[in-house]
């Protein structure tokens, strides 16, 4: 267990994307019969999910949440030093996409950018990689742009994950400041672990091929995947999380010198709602300092965490408030952080117009509110 520690540094503003296209999980019966639908739907607990359209990448969701971010703030773009791109669905294999990112924002040339590719606990990692090479003080301001489009590699006719995952980006500007005080991570990771989550064809060492791009029957229930299409182990996921999580979090914050009183939010990854409510039953949480978006926006990957805090905490972060970020997955890695947020201006979340391109500010801001909007595309059928 690697413990991490800062001073001074923390996120300032923060905003979000989502696609315009809601999936209704309930109405999602293109392959399976009702009853089964509604069966693991309420299981999991995602009843709507955001798709993005075929021309939109998760640069376009952080693009546009960057743009969101840059207006409501009046950022001066020639100040962010360092720009950190999140995914494990990027718009190229090359170039690292977060250099196509530093000149569609227009940021200057000396500004360091790269990508990280990991799993659902990347925007921890991430933050501990900006608030490191912040902690030298010759970086200014940093800019994370966290972005995913999992329901372009997840098949419809694989059950397990077929009503689980959607599309978000997320947008988070770091500063140092002295009010922000002391931050505490703790960062993990365990590879023997490596094939519970996988996709195992399209890279390098199973390089794509006809035969790997065709969907077959995986097992006996009759779910279909290609081998470039994710798949997880979930009885063997569940296992690792409900053994590793709680004891991860507990030592975090044993680590910080503080307790659970001492944490305002405790903001869990969106795996699914029955893991999220082991976990606080666990370690005996109280329900309302848990934020979750689990039922509208099914688990984004690495964006669920800090969507869950833009979409959730808007105007909840005036003052000083201490959160708990606690996220797993791809690898298996797992991340806990122990964070001070300080008067974080949240911007409301934007919606991505299909087929539309940001750049031209064909972006509207998103209310969410209960039920489908009567304006929310359908979703498409999958073949």
């Amino acid at each position: 267990m690697a413990f991490l520690r800062y001073k001074g540094i923390g996120i300032t503003a923060m905003a979000a994307a989502l696609p315009k296209q809601v999936i209704h999980n309930l109405e999602y019966t293109d392959f399976f019969p009702e009853d089964q639908v509604k069966e693991v739907v309420e299981k999991v607990g995602v009843f709507e999910r955001r798709f993005a359209d075929s021309l939109t990448c998760s640069s376009d969701l952080c693009f546009a949440a960057a743009q969101k971010l840059f207006l409501d703030n009046d950022i001066n773009r020639d100040e962010i030093d360092l720009l950190v791109f999140i995914s494990q669905t990027p718009d190229y294999r090359m170039p690292a996409t977060s250099i196509t990112l530093q000149h569609r924002l227009g940021l200057n040339n000396s500004c360091i950018a790269f990508d990280i590719n990991l799993g659902c606990s990347a925007f921890i990692y991430g933050m501990s990689v900006v608030y490191g090479m912040m902690q030298s003080g010759m970086i200014r301001k940093a800019l994370i742009l966290d972005g995913e489009t999992r329901s372009k590699v997840y098949g419809p006719r694989d059950r397990r994950s077929a009503f689980i995952f959607g599309d978000a980006g997320v947008a988070a500007l770091v500063e140092r400041d002295d009010k922000f005080g002391e931050t505490t991570f703790s960062l993990n990771s365990d590879g023997s672990r490596a094939d519970l989550i996988m996709i195992k064809a399209g890279g390098y060492r199973h390089p794509s091929t006809p035969e790997t791009l065709k969907e077959r029957v995986v097992d006996e229930y009759g779910n279909m995947r290609s081998e470039e299409q994710g798949y997880m182990k979930g009885g063997d996921v569940f296992n690792f999380v409900i053994r590793e999580i709680p004891r991860d979090i507990k030592k975090t914050i044993t680590e910080a010198g503080m307790t659970v009183d001492d944490i305002d939010y405790f903001c869990f990854h969106q795996a699914n709602n029955f893991i999220n409510a082991y976990i606080a039953k666990k370690m005996k949480l109280n329900g309302a300092r848990i934020p979750h978006t689990i039922e509208k926006y099914g688990n984004t990957s690495s964006v669920s965490v800090p969507l869950t805090i833009v979409s959730e905490l808007k105007d909840k972060l005036d003052g000083s408030n201490t959160l708990m970020m606690s996220a797993f997955g791809v690898g298996m890695t797992w991340a806990t952080g122990i964070v001070s947020f300080v008067d974080t201006r949240i911007s409301d979340i934007v919606e991505v117009v299909a087929g539309q391109p940001c750049d031209e500010v064909l972006c509207r801001e998103y209310t969410p509110i209960e039920g489908a909007s009567e304006e929310s595309e359908t979703h498409p059928k999958r073949d």
